[in-house]
């Protein structure tokens, strides 16, 4: 067998059949991965054989795309600022939205050196991509999840970069300490939301990282509260929020001890990310 379009297009049509999204897209993805090339050097190369286990391969990617396996777990990572993101089922698949969350507060670091705190962290990507950025920052990587937690200090490593890995709830590893800056993409899918989601999510990722409960609103409610005695003057704080939650977290956050607090919008101009400042 070799890569042809013959080949190609006998594998997409089988993808349409099961309705899976974009299947000439995610048939190359495949193809790419599994022989290590390139788009272009793919379509340089049809005349190239399969070899049986290339071909096995390929045909247990398209069965799994068939199941509704998002592409990102089928071929193990992600890319993400600049980074190789390892992606398994114990964690969220990096959305562009957090790419974004992450370039925005990239852009506004003045200072090279701080102490930098990614809660609720999953994969690890944007502590593992900001410490990148920033190599002489300190930053801590935190979940509740052991396993999330695995795959983060994983891609630390895969990344070349020493960082350090808490294990526990929101705020609870970090008593006693103070932080210049906090990323955070907590769960803010309400039960009744996530009902809504497609199978694709709710049979693939972790349902306690979409999740925060009845409103969707409590892990918010929970740093309002609890937030102040654990940032140095000056800190800033960076969530990711839902569509619709804009509004409500203003709320949340009006006490005075906020020196600056907006919402900003993603690229669709929706309400996606909530960044704070202490006086």
């Amino acid at each position: 067998m070799c890569i042809s379009l013959l080949h190609i297009d006998t594998s997409h049509q089988f993808l349409q059949k099961k309705n899976i999204d974009r299947p000439k897209f995610l048939l190359q993805e495949i193809l790419c991965h599994t022989l290590q090339l390139d788009k272009l050097a793919l379509f340089m190369n049809f005349e190239r054989p399969l070899i049986d286990d290339e071909l096995e391969r390929v045909r247990v990617a398209l069965t799994r795309l068939a199941k509704g396996q998002p592409l990102e777990q089928i071929i193990g990572q992600v890319k993400f600022f600049g980074c190789d993101i390892a992606i398994t089922p114990d964690v969220l698949i990096p959305r562009p939205e957090t790419e974004i969350l992450l370039d925005l507060v990239v852009k506004e670091v003045s200072n090279p050196t701080l102490k930098v705190w990614d809660i609720c962290t999953g994969s690890g990507c944007m502590g593992v991509a900001f410490k990148k950025k920033f190599p002489l920052s300190e930053v801590t990587l935190s979940d509740i999840s052991f396993r999330a937690l695995a795959i983060a200090g994983e891609n630390a490593k895969k990344n070349g970069v020493e960082v350090r890995l808490l294990e526990g709830d929101l705020l609870a590893p970090y008593e006693g300490e103070k932080a210049d800056l906090i990323l955070c993409n907590p769960p803010y899918i309400s039960e009744g939301e996530y009902e809504q989601l497609s199978l694709s999510v709710k049979d693939n990722e972790p349902k306690l990282a979409l999740v925060s409960g009845k409103s969707g609103y409590e892990f918010y409610e929970r740093m309002a509260a609890e937030l102040p005695t654990y940032l140095n003057f000056g800190a800033k704080v960076c969530f990711e929020i839902g569509h619709n939650q804009g509004k409500r977290l203003l709320e949340l956050f009006s006490a005075p001890i906020w020196s600056k607090k907006k919402v900003l919008n993603d690229w669709s101009g929706h309400c996606r990310f909530f960044f704070l400042e202490i006086e």
